[in-house]
C-alpha cells in the first residue's frame, strides 16, 4: 500500500529556465502581444500553453514572423544561420539562450579561430545540438553514442576538441568522452564540463532516491532531454520509473503493491505541476511527504538589456 512520497532536492526550474520564461513575459508586458518565440521557449508543455494564453506565439520560421516584430530565441539557443536571418529581417530580438550554452557557443567559435574541429557529444535533432552545430558551417562531428566515435573522420592535422549538449546523461557522457579520448588522446576538453550544474543536480538527487523507493516519478515533458534522463537514471538504478506531463497522466496500476514513491521534477518543469502529482499521490493513498535533502542552488542569470528590473519595476508579480 502506498505510504510516503519522497521530493528530491533540488528538482524543478533551473536558472536557464527562470530567465527564459521571464524574457517572454516581459517582452509581452512591455510591448504588448504578439510576442513571437522560435521554438519551444522551454520543453515543457504547461509554460508553453501558459505563454500561448498570455499571447506568444512559438514558430520554427522566421518566414512566420511579420516585419518589425518583436522575437524571441527559445532557450536552446540558435545557429549563426537563424541569427544573421534574423537581422536580415530586421526583427527586435531578445535572446533566451541559457548562459551555459552560450558559453559553450562562445568556446566553438573561439578555438574554430584557433583551427579546432570539434565532436559534439549530443542527441541528433535536439535544438540545442542543431545551435551549437550551427556555429559552424564546417569541422564539427556529432556522435550519439560510444559506436558512432569509430566513424568520426576528421581531417589530418587538425587539433580537436569535444563539446557536450548541456542535458546529457553524466555517465553517458562520460562513457563517450572516454571512446572519444581513447581515440583521439589528444583531444581538448573543456576547462569545465559542459553539462550544465543543473542537469548534474538533478541526475545526483535521483541517484539518492532511487534506491531508497519503489518507483520515481519525473515530471516533465516528452520533448525534455533532461527529464527523459531522470527516467532512465532511476530505472537504471532499479526502479520503476515514469515520466508524466500532468498528475492526470498517473496510473493507479503503477503503484499497485508499491509502499514508497520518489517524486522528481526536469529543470523545465514548474513547481505546481509537482504540487498537483503530490496532491494525486495523496489521493491514491500517500499519508507522508517529505524532501531529501540536496545542494542549495542559487544560480541567476541577468535579463537581457531592454528587459531589466529598472525599465520594468512595474511588472506585476
Amino acid at each position: 500500500m502506498l505510504e510516503e512520497v519522497l521530493l528530491a532536492e533540488p528538482r524543478g526550474f533551473c536558472a536557464g529556465v527562470d530567465r527564459a520564461i521571464e524574457i517572454v513575459e516581459r517582452a509581452l508586458h512591455k510591448f504588448g502581444a504578439p510576442i513571437y518565440v522560435r521554438h519551444e521557449i522551454v520543453h515543457n508543455t504547461y509554460v508553453v500553453d501558459d505563454l500561448k494564453r498570455k499571447g506568444a506565439i512559438f514558430i520554427e520560421d522566421l518566414e512566420d514572423v511579420p516585419p518589425g516584430a518583436t522575437l524571441v530565441f527559445s532557450a536552446h539557443g540558435v545557429s549563426q544561420a537563424v541569427r544573421k536571418e534574423a537581422a536580415a529581417r530586421g526583427f527586435s530580438v531578445f535572446d533566451a539562450t541559457c548562459p551555459l550554452v552560450t558559453k559553450v557557443h562562445i568556446e566553438v567559435a573561439k578555438l574554430a579561430r584557433e583551427g579546432y574541429e570539434f565532436i559534439m557529444i549530443g542527441h541528433k535533432g535536439h535544438p540545442e545540438v542543431e545551435g551549437t552545430m550551427g556555429q559552424l558551417d564546417h569541422g564539427i562531428y556529432l556522435v550519439e553514442e560510444v559506436a558512432d566515435v569509430e566513424h568520426v573522420e576528421v581531417r589530418a592535422g587538425q587539433p580537436l576538441a569535444v563539446v557536450t549538449q548541456t542535458t546529457l546523461s553524466v555517465d553517458d557522457a562520460a562513457e563517450i568522452l572516454a571512446a572519444v579520448k581513447r581515440r583521439f588522446p589528444d583531444v581538448r576538453q573543456p576547462k569545465q564540463q559542459d553539462i550544465c550544474y543543473a542537469t548534474q543536480n538533478r541526475q545526483d538527487a535521483v541517484k539518492v532516491l532511487a534506491p531508497d523507493v519503489d518507483v520515481v516519478i519525473v515530471v516533465g515533458s516528452p520533448s525534455s532531454s533532461n527529464s527523459n534522463r531522470l527516467r532512465e537514471l532511476a530505472e537504471r538504478l532499479g526502479a520503476d520509473a515514469y515520466m508524466v506531463d500532468t498528475a492526470d497522466d498517473l496510473r493507479p496500476e503503477w503503484f499497485e503493491g508499491k509502499r514508497r514513491v520518489g517524486l522528481t521534477a526536469g529543470a523545465s518543469a514548474p513547481e505546481v505541476l509537482v504540487a498537483a502529482v503530490v496532491a494525486r499521490l495523496r489521493a491514491l493513498g500517500a499519508v507522508s511527504v517529505r524532501s531529501v535533502a540536496g545542494p542549495p542552488e542559487r544560480v541567476h542569470f541577468p535579463l537581457p538589456m531592454g528587459l531589466g528590473d529598472k525599465a520594468m519595476r512595474e511588472l506585476p508579480n
